[in-house]
């Protein structure tokens, strides 16, 4: 997969594994087009992948991702960032346009 994760990130997944996981269990990246970074996610710990689903060894985790998320993550960084407002996985992907809430149009 040509996509990175950050150490923090790394972190996050892994915590929420052993947190909510048993043994085998991996942590399921759902992406669809949307977002300020150009992609939001769903993500959930689960006990095996669904059916289509890759299953992707990366920075020490198990990652269940289906076919779309394989395709949107190219090229991707998945970092974890905490905030007032939110936290939770936050992805920079340089293929996306370079402003959030712009008037474009």
């Amino acid at each position: 997969m040509n996509f990175e994760i950050t150490p923090k990130a790394a972190k996050f997944m892994r915590m929420m594994v052993m947190a909510d996981g048993g043994q085998g269990a991996g942590f399921r990246l759902s992406v669809s087009p949307g977002g300020c970074s150009g992609l939001a996610a769903d993500i959930s710990v689960k006990p095996e992948p669904e059916p289509g689903d890759a299953v992707v060894a990366h920075s020490g985790l198990k990652l269940f991702l289906p076919a779309e998320s394989r395709l949107l993550l190219q090229g991707v960084t998945i970092d974890f960032a905490e905030t007032p407002t939110s936290t939770g996985l936050v992805f920079y992907d340089p293929k996306a346009p370079a402003t959030c809430g712009s008037n474009a149009g």
